[in-house]
């Protein structure tokens, strides 16, 4: 049972009840199991709670088994927020301390001599909840600038002073930039709101239940991170009546609309702060009598200020500043408000670690006002229960904060494994340690995505394309997948796919990706939409995979258990009511592999392959005999 005389793991019920996060007043009962090969004086818990000094618990003998004793402590906790614990044991006069692997993954734990790295618990409010309608949902991230022209003449409309517009379409973007590195020139190619309208069938068609839009405030840039005015849609994008009607016409596909809420700086081009003079308002860099004045933290007025990652032309505000709150949350017509009855269901809160606790847990409460079943979305790129920013442990996953993070911790377990950098057993280990510290509402609401407006396109990467680092510009703007290269990257997105849709969480697409676009990092994974040129191959199979997701509530909402984790393959089973599903994949690219799966007392029965192909179901059995090609996936129902 124990390689050393010393074990606890928390993935295991024995050692640890409940599994994983827990809400408020939850009792917790843990235990560590001691080989009687020692004599033991004392066994503490030692537990820290929000950052406070730790405790120590004397843990009580509770039984002996099989020439193993059982010391057990119930906890329970008051407070939201982080816990972390070890045990410490003295055994012949010696201290020594029980906690967390090296790759504090969770799960079993390792005995050392000094202090080790903590185990973690997750405890969040009781009553956190998140809108079904979004975790059932499938997502779609659009950059519409690349999106589609909805102009009967292909016309481009409001084009800005000193900005280059594409010729055609199919072009590959760039950036004219000065000596520096900042940008010169901001490249357009035209698309706009009413091309998005136009394509509503379209994603309808794919699946889609929600569009993520890249930030559509007026802006200088292309990318409209820079806002110039929070109440005014771009002009090349459209007017706030054809917001409106997006909104209106999506909600009739039973498509909702979430927005990119840059809150943490706005531009220095803007109304605030209104460096370059292009409008008529006086802003903070020209008056200190100016009201968005303590907007801005400014160190030598007025050239020197408080900026994100040090560039001038975005600098940061003062997100606790009584009349910013004021003005984008909490007045009658704030930004928030302002859009959310103009159709708005969610929100993507851009760089969530920029932004106070309090920020967003204010935002969080005022859109709950305005609709109790809307979305707050945060972007981070870490194990979001854990995350240290400024010092501080954050308070996203507590239930106070956000209903949902990018899940880019899963989309690096997912493509490790498909490119075989790391093998089943260990992206297991990597899954559960997600599935322990996120609690159950948060890891079914991740937006689980492959690929976004701030990585490489997934063709790319799962080609095995050079490294960008090892590229100039002009060899990243020029490249293109050699047709071996693009049958195993397409082949490998598959795959991924499949795994995405049948996974826990929310699957999001990233504009494109449907249809095999690549490119390198920005600009060269922002390219224009190649209408007419898509990969037909893979979109039916994106709509086939999709399609599988949307019709089973299993594959949204239900259980999940891994079955098979070595090597190349990996298995696992969704379950949920009289619904049961089983996911095989390979991630060979060479090599058949043969699985037997021990299904368990509950699951024993008839399966029959439904995905890639519907195939004859098996004799019932307790287990099921599997065989998949390289780079092969597969789904099985129960169907009695």
């Amino acid at each position: 049972m124990m390689r050393e005389w010393v074990y606890h793991d928390t993935h295991d019920r024995e050692y640890r009840s409940p599994f994983g996060a827990v809400p408020c007043l939850q009792k917790i009962v843990l235990r560590l199991g001691i080989k009687q090969v020692k004599k033991v004086e004392t066994v503490f818990l030692r537990m820290g709670e929000n950052n406070k000094k730790a405790r120590d618990l004397e843990m009580k003998l509770e039984k002996r088994e099989k020439g193993i004793d059982f010391y057990c402590t119930e906890i329970t906790v008051a407070e939201i927020g982080l816990y972390w614990y070890y045990f410490v044991i003295i055994s012949d006069g010696r201290v020594y301390y029980y906690g967390n692997n090296n790759e504090r993954l969770g799960g079993q734990g390792m005995l050392r001599d000094h202090v080790p790295p903590a185990f973690q618990i997750t405890v969040y409010r009781g009553d956190f909840t998140v809108p079904a309608w979004f975790t059932e949902s499938v997502m779609y991230q659009i950059f519409v600038d690349r999106f589609y022209n909805g102009n009967e003449d292909g016309q481009v409309e409001n084009l800005k002073k000193g900005c280059l517009l594409h010729g055609r379409w199919d072009d590959t973007p760039c950036y004219v930039k000065e000596a520096d590195g900042s940008i010169q020139r901001w490249n357009f190619f035209g698309g706009n709101l009413k091309g998005v309208i136009k394509k509503l069938p379209y994603l309808k068609e794919l699946g889609v239940s929600v569009i993520y839009f890249n930030p559509i405030f007026e802006a200088p840039s292309n990318h409209k991170y820079d806002t110039a005015d929070y109440k005014k849609i771009d002009p090349m994008f459209g007017d706030e009546a054809t917001f409106k009607k997006l909104c209106t016409e999506a909600r009739k596909l039973n498509i909702r609309i979430m927005l990119d809420g840059v809150f943490s700086h706005t531009g220095s081009d803007s109304i605030y702060f209104n460096r370059e003079g292009n409008y008529p308002e006086v802003g903070a860099y020209q008056s200190k009598k100016s009201p968005y004045y303590r907007w801005y933290r400014f160190q030598k007025y007025p050239d020197e200020y408080d900026s994100w990652w040090g560039i001038g032309t975005l600098p940061n505000v003062n997100e606790l500043e009584p009349s910013y709150l004021e003005f984008m949350l909490h007045g009658e017509d704030s930004v928030v408000k302002h859009w959310m009855k103009r159709g708005v269901a969610g929100w993507r809160l851009d760089v969530a670690d920029e932004l106070p606790d309090r920020f967003i847990k204010e935002m969080r409460q005022v859109i709950k006002e305005v609709d109790p079943d809307s979305i707050l979305l945060g972007e981070v790129w870490e194990d979001a229960s854990n995350k240290i920013s400024y010092g501080e442990n954050r308070q996203y996953l507590w239930g106070e904060e956000l209903d949902a993070v990018m899940n880019y911790p899963l989309r690096k377990i997912f493509l490790n494994f498909i490119l075989g950098y790391e093998d089943a057993s260990l992206l297991q280990r990597r899954l559960m340690s997600l599935y322990e510290n996120y609690p159950r509402p948060h890891f079914y609401s991740a937006m689980n995505l492959i690929g976004s407006h701030d990585v490489p396109r997934a063709v790319t990467l799962l080609g095995e394309a050079p490294p960008e680092h090892t590229l100039s510009e002009r060899e990243r703007e020029r490249f293109k997948l050699n047709p071996r290269q693009r049958r195993l990257g397409l082949t490998r997105l598959k795959l991924l796919v499949l795994f995405q849709m049948t996974f826990p969480g929310v699957p999001a697409i990233y504009y494109g990706d449907e249809v095999g676009m690549e490119g390198y990092s920005d600009p060269y994974n922002r390219g224009p939409f190649p209408w007419g040129r898509e990969d037909r191959e893979l979109l039916n199979y994106y709509k086939k995979v999709i399609a599988l997701r949307n019709n089973y509530a299993a594959l949204q909402k239900g259980d999940w258990l891994t079955l098979w984790a070595k090597g190349d393959v990996y298995g696992f089973l969704r379950s949920y009511q009289e619904e049961a599903f089983l996911v095989v994949l390979n991630r060979h690219q060479t090599a058949e592999q043969k699985v037997t799966l021990e299904l368990g007392q509950e699951h024993q029965g008839v399966w029959r392959e439904i995905f890639p192909q519907e195939k004859e179901q098996q004799e019932k059995s307790k287990a099921l005999d599997v065989t998949l090609r390289p780079l092969e996936g597969k789904v099985f129902m129960k169907v009695k």
